[in-house]
């Protein structure tokens, strides 16, 4: 092996074994729940001023069609594109290959997404029409403008998500997890600086521009992170014919249509919400948001830092390390949402209670959120298990699979929401996202059991999964009555809302970790072998 082979492996070989990737997924788990939390905490802030109003349903749709292109052209799918690609370069030690790579797709990059970013901004008013119902109707001009600012996140995020593949390559995390939190902060800066000098609807623009602002702030992290490791873009011998490029731009087209689909899901319910009021599609996207909460901390850290060994074992066509490492990420991901799942179920309204009811936000909008978030609920645990299915799908560089299997579940999505959001209003909207969830999860079981020539341990996966969820059951059943006597005896005072919802889960939290120990599920037990290690590390210095 060559002396830049090993200098690679050396590079990169701390996160390659079990231990480190659970330091990386602990790592990337406790910064991104901060990320997740300063994100609930801008939602926070945000509807305290807007609520669930139609401006803010403006808002929302606006920002949702240039997240909609960023799924396509950047970001995730680049990112998922490109890994394989790059990693393989690195493990066969062709360091300057793998350089020229990264260098041209930035050339790329910039061009492509700028003349899309150009060209969205002079055809907007022709766009977002298409997407405002009759209910928001008279914030469609709002909607117009706000779409304008908020689209040049699409370049941004094209770079940064170049940036983020080539760190995530060299299993690097840490910037990757922290630099979404500072977006956070940057934006809840803009929001209450422009709620103290703007008046009406322009504060949301100033909102819009506090995204943009936190979104070039994201960049310049990731960009300096690449210098301390040693990686340098060569510009001037990029080369846009690389037959790598092509390589990697065949990837990203399925990639590319799959993560779009399931970004597309969001409009969609959004734009069926703006048929059915105009506080619809905000109340969904709040309810999401706290959806997102749980997914964040868990299943996008698992996902993430399973990615790149699932690359390398894909690399080298390991597939019965590739099956082992798939399944065991299932059922971590398993182990840490059906809880999740249960908890949002079981308290629903007074978590969204606790976090949003502020300000402007009153019971009817806590009303609203709170059905979206009990029906968001159950598609958690599938929504988590696709993301990593999704991956190891790219990982093998077939994602042409789990593409058709995304259109089918935007065709049951679809299809179920518009049945149902006339009688059934926000629920019904909700619930086609769980079906369409349901239905791709076991679509990507049964093609990545063919593609992999074998089962995924699916009965040992079915076990782990019954017993999940009869500890759930227990965590649901002891959350809420511990949350109905607090809330009886303490009243609903910030404070006491805060110590009756943070006791009920923790005593829930406490019950289910409990069970699944007693149940000697293996995946809670390498949880605690690594909660107990560390410990005994920290407590010998």
């Amino acid at each position: 092996m060559s002396a830049e082979a090993t200098t690679e492996g050396r590079a990169r070989g701390s996160g390659t074994g079990g231990r480190g990737i659970a330091r990386n997924t602990a790592i990337f788990s406790v910064l991104t729940g901060l990320s997740r939390i300063a994100g609930l905490a801008r939602e926070i802030v945000a509807s305290s001023y807007f609520a669930t109003s139609g401006a803010f349903s403006a808002f929302t749709l606006a920002f949702q069609v240039p997240n909609v292109v960023r799924s396509l052209f950047a970001d995730s799918a680049l990112s998922a594109a490109f890994v394989p690609v790059f990693t393989e370069l690195l493990e066969h030690g062709k360091r300057r290959e793998a350089f020229r790579l990264a260098s041209a797709l930035l050339l790329l990059i910039v061009t492509v997404l700028g003349a899309i970013t150009v060209l969205f901004v002079l055809c907007a008013g022709f766009v977002m029409p298409l997407f405002v119902g009759d209910q928001l109707a008279p914030f469609e001009d709002l909607t117009v403008g706000l779409s304008q600012i908020l689209f040049p996140v699409v370049l941004l995020l094209g770079v940064n998500g170049l940036l983020i593949g080539i760190l995530n390559a060299y299993d690097h995390f840490t910037i990757p997890a922290l630099s979404p939190l500072v977006w956070n902060l940057v934006i809840i800066g803009f929001l209450i600086a422009s709620n103290q000098v703007l008046e009406g609807d322009d504060k949301l623009y100033g909102y819009a521009v506090g995204v943009v602002a936190g979104t070039a702030v994201q960049l310049a992290m990731g960009a300096l992170t690449l210098r301390r490791i040693g990686f340098h873009f060569q510009l001037r011998r990029a080369r846009l014919r690389d037959p790598r490029v092509g390589r990697v731009l065949l990837l990203m087209l399925p990639v590319t249509l799959g993560l779009g689909l399931i970004n597309f899901n969001l409009l969609v319910n959004s734009a069926l919400g703006s048929l059915v009021s105009e506080n619809a599609p905000r109340a969904i996207d709040a309810a999401f948001r706290i959806y997102m909460l749980p997914q964040g901390i868990f299943s996008v850290a698992i996902a993430t830092v399973l990615f790149p060994a699932l690359s390398r074992l894909a690399a080298r066509r390991d597939l019965d390390g590739l099956r082992h490492l798939t399944a065991n990420g299932m059922r971590q991901v398993l182990l840490l949402l059906v809880p999740a799942a249960a908890a949002t179920i079981a308290l629903a309204t007074p978590i969204t209670r606790l976090i949003y009811q502020h300000g402007e936000f009153g019971p009817a909008d806590t009303e609203l959120v709170a059905t979206a978030l009990f029906w968001f609920s159950f598609s958690l645990p599938t929504s988590g298990v696709n993301l990593l299915l999704t991956r190891t799908f790219f990982s093998l560089q077939r994602p042409w699979i789990t593409t058709v299997i995304a259109a089918v579940n935007l065709t049951v999505n679809v299809a179920v929401s518009v049945a149902l959001y006339a009688p059934f209003g926000i629920a019904g909207i909700v619930v086609g996202t769980a079906a369409g969830s349901l239905a791709m999860t076991l679509g990507q079981v049964v093609a990545l059991r063919r593609e992999l020539h074998g089962r995924l341990e699916a009965r040992e996966t079915l076990a782990a999964l019954v017993r999940m969820t009869v500890a759930a059951a227990a965590l649901a059943g002891v959350a809420y009555g511990a949350w109905w006597a607090l809330d009886d005896l303490l009243g609903r005072s910030v404070p006491a809302q805060v110590i009756s919802v943070g006791g009920s889960l923790s005593l829930g939290a406490t019950m289910y970790a409990s069970l699944v120990l007693a149940f000697r599920i293996p995946e809670a037990e390498q949880i605690q072998r690594l909660i107990a290690g560390r410990l005994h590390r920290g407590a010998g210095r």
